[in-house]
């Protein structure tokens, strides 16, 4: 099982001894075993008296249990176990199981980690290959896990109820725009009842792109970019409808390529790369709100004009981000998706009814259907090909043939 954010396991399956009994060098003795995306089977042979080696900031609970169920002796974290945007308890768990930990060692150690090569990790953090330091961190006591759970949590209350405030006062000043759609401009029919994709500039957004191509394929939705993701469609050959964003940010070929743009203006009709859209001599339409991320201009945009269904890229938001306070989660951001309601639907989820698991079958059962159909072909040939009936001239030929193969 591979949990997003764990890049590697160095690790002698089997062993739960500390230390070596034929090496004289203190420290964890074991084989590295690579779980990066270059290594993905090394996840197979993860095995009790492993170290595991991740990347993954803010450990939960389920990631946390999974390396106990593995039986793992200590755990290497290029970042921090606990970043203190959120009280997770993953990291308490594993001290409570007895797993070392060892957060901040730093990406460096991915560079030197090779699959099947012993490694030593010492009482004091330091991961080496070896006589090469692969890294160096920070050994994590449970002393310092339950302070920072403790500090973690009191910020998050506090974030929380600033959050919900700000939701509050946006709902306040925006409340004609959630509820009557005004200031919203008018593009007519071109969404009414059509699928639309809005397409954000995310970490993700081109590999979220490339696992919709069968989506695009079939339904041809409307494409909304928000912001510089315009410059990667063109660049990637999308036909782009709409185009919401700071034209600033937004390269020539992109805004003259014949999408439709929404530039954002702020309540005050002050509209933001309006120099821009002149000297490129490029029409635009004006949406003035307090919003102030583009994505949720398209969303709100996509609702108002009655869009079927709304297809979320590079933009997601959940809970998690929220307590993690990613940039994405905002008060316009949670209220704009409460909008949509059911029609808004995250990439991930229409990527994973387009996604075929079992490619190797598939190919299999194709090759299969091809020699069939050659068969079929041969035989309907040769029955008729000779002047009796079908099925005498499908004997013949076959006598023929083992004939000219016997001799």
């Amino acid at each position: 099982m591979a949990f997003p954010g764990l890049w590697g396991v160095v690790g002698e399956n089997g062993g739960m001894s500390l230390f070596s009994r034929t090496v004289d060098l203190p420290g964890v003795q074991a084989v590295m075993r690579d779980l990066s995306v270059r290594g993905k089977k090394g996840y197979k042979k993860l095995g009790a008296g492993d170290i595991a080696v991740i990347d993954a900031p803010d450990v939960s609970r389920a990631v946390a249990q999974w390396l106990i169920d593995s039986q793992v002796v200590a755990v290497v974290n290029t970042g921090e176990f606990s970043t203190g945007a959120i009280p997770n308890f993953g990291p308490q768990m594993m001290l409570d199981a007895g797993i070392m930990l060892v957060e901040d060692v730093g990406d460096g150690v991915l560079v030197g980690l090779k699959d099947g090569k012993k490694g030593r990790l010492t009482e004091s953090g330091e991961l080496f290959c070896g006589d090469k330091l692969l890294g160096s961190g920070v050994v994590v006591t449970p002393a310092d896990a339950e302070e920072r759970f403790l500090v973690a949590q009191q910020r998050l209350v506090d974030y929380m109820e600033a959050f919900f405030g700000n939701t509050i006062q946006f709902i306040h000043s925006e409340s004609p725009l959630l509820i009557d759609g005004l200031g919203i401009p008018e593009v007519g029919d071109a969404l009414r009842d059509r699928k639309v994709l809005v397409v954000s500039p995310g970490r993700y957004f081109r590999s979220e792109l490339k696992e919709l191509r069968n989506f695009i394929r079939e339904f041809s939705p409307v494409i909304i970019a928000v912001d510089e993701a315009a410059d990667a469609l063109v660049e990637l050959g999308y036909g782009v409808d709409f185009i919401v964003g700071d034209p600033g940010g937004i390269g020539a070929a992109a805004l003259r390529s014949g999408a439709r743009v929404v530039v954002p203006a702020g309540p005050d009709g002050h509209v933001v790369g309006l120099e821009r859209i002149q000297d490129l001599g490029v029409g635009a339409l004006t949406f003035p709100s307090a919003v102030e991320n583009a994505t949720d201009l398209a969303l709100f945009l996509a609702d108002f004009h009655q869009a079927e269904l709304v297809v979320n890229v590079g933009a997601s938001v959940t809970l998690d981000s929220l307590f993690a306070q990613s940039g994405y989660a905002s008060p316009s951001a949670l209220l704009s998706r409460m909008k949509l309601g059911p029609r808004l639907v995250d990439a991930s989820a229409i990527a994973t009814l387009y996604n075929i698991r079992s490619g190797k079958n598939i190919a299999f059962l194709w090759g299969v259907m091809g020699v069939l159909v050659a068969l079929a072909t041969v035989i309907m040939v040769a029955g008729l090909a000779g002047e009796g009936s079908f099925m005498v001239n499908v004997v013949d030929t076959w006598n023929n043939i083992i004939g000219r193969v016997a001799s």
